[in-house]
């Protein structure tokens, strides 16, 4: 099974009783304000994106983490990487992206566990380029995203909800792990 461990998280596969507190960041509008349209999910799509992540992670060998705090055991939340199927002019591509709950927002978590997931793509899976996709307006993923050392590529829309989006990419060869 692929566990990370960062000084504050641990990166893992999903458990049946993540549902719960995943279905509870999902249900947030602070949270899914810049995600898809800007709906919440109720817990059957949650349950649902669940299943999609782990089954890309035995397609692909790499997909969206849990993020559990150590200290505690809770489920902050998920980041990890996938193929941003929706955006093809992104194609083929790599995505990193990640979510939290708001309780955890400002405390360097989010950045802390996609750094991980940007060592995990480079020594472990071999990527050689990640891209990450944000919606305009969103500073607080644009602000991981420069933490990251990831660079503006594009600006597109969503092709089925129309919000603008930003493309960011680093090459993995030049990553600072």
């Amino acid at each position: 099974m692929t566990e990370i461990r960062t000084p504050r998280l641990l990166l893992r596969r999903w458990h049946d009783d993540d549902l719960a507190p995943m279905a509870d960041i999902d249900a947030d509008p602070r949270v899914m304000r810049w995600i898809d349209d800007g709906s919440v999910h109720d817990p059957e799509h949650t349950a649902k994106a669940i299943e999609r992540w782990e089954e890309e992670w035995d397609e692909e060998g790499f997909g969206l983490f849990a993020v559990e705090l150590l200290a505690s055991g809770e489920l902050a939340g998920c980041t990890g990487l996938s193929v941003p199927e929706f955006l093809p002019q992104a194609l083929p591509a790599v995505a990193i992206s990640w979510r939290f709950g708001p309780q955890f927002w400002g405390q360097g978590y989010a950045s802390e566990a996609a750094h991980a997931t940007l060592e995990f793509a480079l020594q472990d899976r071999g990527l050689d380029r990640v891209i990450s996709i944000s919606q305009v307006g969103d500073d607080a993923s644009e602000n991981i995203v420069r933490k990251l050392g990831m660079e503006w590529e594009s600006e597109t829309a969503h092709p089925v909800y129309g919000r603008p989006l930003r493309v960011h990419a680093i090459d993995l060869t030049e990553f600072q792990a």
